[in-house]
């Protein structure tokens, strides 16, 4: 980087797979970034480890009642400790916060992003559902105050790396790659049988548990799909997928003349991360290299929307617009959740989040205020479902 003042970085979620791979490329770039703000909802202990090893200036618990823990474990190390949500809005404002990293799971990554662009910070963005939930919100006012959104999803970031230098070129397709997860291949039948520590396998890919079942049921595609809309400014039919179980090939883009550009590595999350951090240079770094002899056939194929169908109501929520991909991702936030919980089968998923998004009021032109309504309205209508989902 020619710039050789350090980034200060705020990791929204740093307890998680994103978050910790995160601290990685930072302690290994040490010389390019430091870690201003380490955030985690939960996990209290990882999150004092991190604490101590990186030294930010502030660190926050979502968890109120872990806040003492937390308080009297960093006192002596001259680390300021807050709680809470409201919290979270805060510390991204922060003068020695020059990029926010926004790595936290689902809905709760809404209003700390909003916060964060309105406070004029750049974003690393890898919570996806934050551009599902309010996508034309979130792009709005990142076009109002002149904030740049990085992406971090290894299928975004190959779509951002193969536009570099071709902005003034129109765009006539992008086809985002999924691995098919580990059910890829199965009948209706067989995903009947499918079991949590199944589901929680995925071939290539080291994840958290939301983003692993996401994958499993091709959700965590849907989510993309709707994401690369608006971190690109596309139109539904200009976004289709396509199965490449070596997840070699990370995304491609089709220009009007016809010619593709494609984006390779290994599947390693470091990578993207490492770009959205450092744009527009791209530091050397030790990361093992792709060598094409250990490949020697890369395969691609169609998605079984009929199969695995939260892909193709993604497709539909995306299609109506307005408030539908809102009610979509909450509804999945709790019917993952209750698989999880061993509370129903895997095949249920999709149904949960199909009849929610029946079921919810839609909303066309969406507030702020809307989605925070409808989220509340599908989880409710989803927990229900699951309720009695759980009773047959």
């Amino acid at each position: 980087m020619e710039d050789k003042k350090q980034k200060g970085i705020a990791i929204l979620g740093s307890t998680g797979s994103i978050g910790t791979q995160a601290l990685e490329v930072i302690a290994e770039q040490s010389e390019h970034f430091r870690v201003e703000v380490l955030t985690a909802f939960h996990n209290a202990d990882l999150l004092i480890r991190q604490a101590i090893r990186h030294r930010p200036d502030v660190v926050v618990i979502g968890n109120e009642s872990k806040y003492r823990q937390v308080t009297d474990a960093l006192w002596d190390h001259g680390i300021k400790t807050y709680a809470g949500a409201a919290a979270l809005e805060q510390v991204v404002a922060m003068e020695n916060v020059d990029m926010v990293l926004t790595a936290l799971v689902g809905y709760a990554g809404l209003k700390p992003t909003l916060a964060a662009i309105r406070a004029k910070k750049p974003i690393a963005l890898a919570n996806k559902e934050t551009l599902v939930v309010a996508g034309e919100l979130i792009t709005r006012e990142a076009g109002h105050y002149g904030v740049n959104i990085y992406p971090v999803d290894s299928e975004h970031s190959a779509i951002f790396q193969c536009l570099a230098g071709e902005f003034h070129n129109p765009v006539e397709k992008i086809y985002l790659t999924a691995s098919g997860g580990p059910f890829r291949g199965m009948n209706a039948d067989e995903l009947a049988q499918v079991t949590r520590q199944q589901a929680l396998q995925h071939p290539n890919w080291d994840m958290g548990a939301k983003i692993t079942i996401d994958s499993a049921t091709m959700m965590n595609k849907g989510l993309e799909v709707i994401e690369a809309r608006w971190l690109f400014g596309l139109k539904p039919d200009q976004i289709d997928v396509v199965v490449h179980p070596q997840s070699i090939v990370h995304s491609l883009v089709q220009f009007k003349d016809g010619s593709i550009k494609a984006q390779m590595g290994l599947p390693d999350m470091k990578l993207p991360i490492q770009h959205a951090l450092s744009y527009p240079y791209r530091l050397p770094n030790d990361f093992p290299r792709f060598n094409f002899t250990d490949y020697p056939q890369l395969t691609f194929e169609a998605p079984d929307c009929d199969t695995f169908r939260n892909l193709a109501l993604a497709f539909e929520a995306l299609q109506q617009e307005g408030n539908a991909a809102c009610v979509v991702n909450a509804a999945n936030e709790v019917a993952v959740q209750a698989f999880l919980d061993d509370a129903i089968p895997f095949a249920a998923i999709a149904g949960i989040n199909e009849q929610t998004l029946q079921k919810a009021q839609f909303v066309a032109q969406p507030t702020l205020d809307d989605y925070m309504a409808s989220d509340a309205e599908a989880r409710a209508i989803a927990t229900e479902l699951t309720r009695l989902t759980g009773q047959l």
